[in-house]
């Protein structure tokens, strides 16, 4: 995450930034690896794009490598397609890129198990906290032999595990982590792990048109159940102006994040002026470990229905200046993902340069839940399946995309999820999210190009 004295929007005066104290908008070459890395540009990064100048040439082609694969225990199949943007810093115009993000399909070999995942780095080294977290955490979730049956115990070990191993490792994780939002395709259940403030939403048919429903919920000091937890472990929890002596430190309420002034609650430590979190819980930033900064994710549990049409992760870089019900209605405008991702990055992009003179790192990964009745697209799937599982990145038609699905004929409860505690430690700490069942017409086709006109 990077920062800039800037407005009133964002974060704090450091717009968007993860450290008050730590300030990001200074470049500092990527000079550490991980064990085993790669030397040169990162792999997964092959549909970056560049300098704003060329932002509306680079938007008005399609988003970067995507693919079709079958979920065939639940019938369906994923059309999927990412892209990732680099930030426009102008005192730093070669900053890396902070994100990262993977799509692993078929996942132990198994058909039915697909993963995605978003990490958002921050701190001088949070482009290789977020690279070396995206592939231990998938390595390790890759590696459990409870991940079909239990994910939310393989989550959470993995999860916890990815944190250790980062401490452990060459990168310089005291004031640096990375975010990470992640779901699991197993069969016809969703799971959603998250740490952080990235976000998962999912776009889902009710009454006639499409809706969002949320699959995370931000971590931060807004959140009563964080702010107490934190606080309970040691944390001071103040604003920018709070800090400064602009603003009394005993008022402990910062209005709502939505609406929030741009001066959100940060955590610091008892007796000095660090680390100035924004968020209550990532992998790495050791240092905010001991204020109740953990690596412990909410896991969520959402069966997937006739009515979800589709899903999206991304950074926040997306949800700066889009709510999760403005991607969603961007997203079923779109009957390819690829066409999604692209309008969706170029407004926020549009917005964060209209509010700004820079802008954060932006990803996303947009999936589109199918019938696999579709034999156009079942064929395709097909097609595609042996090319991901050699390079993970496959080519998509472009064809007019139709969901054909059926309704469900009772509503249920769809959603399970794991307990909730305050403790410190790195330990259980998932809270219960609850979950919306909405029905469908009997039958539809729902054209994704008309849908949601307004």
């Amino acid at each position: 995450m990077g920062c800039v004295q800037g407005t009133n929007r964002g974060r704090c005066r450091c717009l968007n930034c993860r450290y008050c104290c730590w300030c990001c908008c200074h470049y500092h070459p990527p000079s550490i690896s991980t064990d085993g890395a790669v030397e040169g540009p990162d792999p997964l990064r092959v549909h970056e794009i560049g300098s704003p100048r060329c932002l509306l040439r680079a938007f008005s082609n399609r988003a970067g490598p995507g693919g079709t694969v079958p979920v065939p225990s639940a019938g369906v199949c994923l059309r999927f397609a990412s892209l990732t943007q680099r930030g426009h810093y102008p005192d730093s115009l070669d900053r890396v890129n902070q994100d990262s993000f993977c799509v692993r399909t078929s996942f132990q070999a198994n058909p039915d198990l697909h993963f995605f995942g978003v990490f958002d780095g921050h701190g001088q080294f949070g482009a290789q906290c977020a690279e070396f977290v995206r592939d231990m955490l998938t390595d390790l979730l890759n590696s459990d032999s409870r991940l079909p049956d239990d994910p939310v115990m393989a989550f959470l070990s993995a999860f916890v595990a990815t944190n250790s191993a980062l401490h452990d490792s060459e990168i310089d994780d005291s004031m640096s982590g990375t975010t990470a939002i992640t779901v699991l395709v197993s069969g016809d259940t969703l799971y959603v792990a998250n740490v952080g403030d990235s976000r998962a939403v999912a776009g889902v048919w009710s009454e006639g048109r499409v809706v969002a429903q949320e699959l995370s919920i931000d971590q931060t000091p807004y959140r009563k159940d964080e702010y107490q937890r934190v606080k309970q472990c040691g944390a001071r929890v103040l604003c920018v102006d709070q800090v400064e002596g602009m603003m009394d430190p005993d008022i402990q309420s910062w209005g709502d994040e939505e609406d929030g002034n741009g001066d959100p609650p940060r955590l610091w430590v008892q007796n000095g002026m660090y680390p100035g979190t924004a968020f209550t819980r990532s992998i790495g930033d050791m240092t905010a470990e001991s204020i109740g900064v953990i690596a412990v994710p909410e896991v969520k549990t959402v069966k997937i229905t006739p009515n979800h049409l589709f899903f999206v992760i991304a950074s926040d870089g997306i949800f700066e200046f889009l709510s999760s019900h403005m991607v969603v209605d961007m997203v079923s405008r779109f009957p390819d993902p690829r066409d999604a991702c692209s309008a969706i990055t170029a407004e926020s992009y549009k917005l964060w340069l209209g509010h700004e003179n820079r802008t954060d790192d932006i990803t996303v990964i947009i999936v589109h839940i199918k019938d696999m009745e579709d034999s156009t697209y079942q064929s395709d799937s097909l097609a595609t399946l042996k090319t991901i599982q050699t390079c993970n990145n496959a080519s998509i038609s472009s064809e007019t995309v139709k969901f054909e699905r059926q309704t469900i004929s009772e509503p249920s409860n769809n959603v399970k999820s794991s307990s909730d505690s305050n403790s410190c430690s790195l330990g259980s700490a998932v809270n219960a999210c609850p979950e919306r069942t909405v029905t469908s017409p009997t039958t539809r086709s729902v054209d994704l190009n008309v849908i949601n006109p307004d």
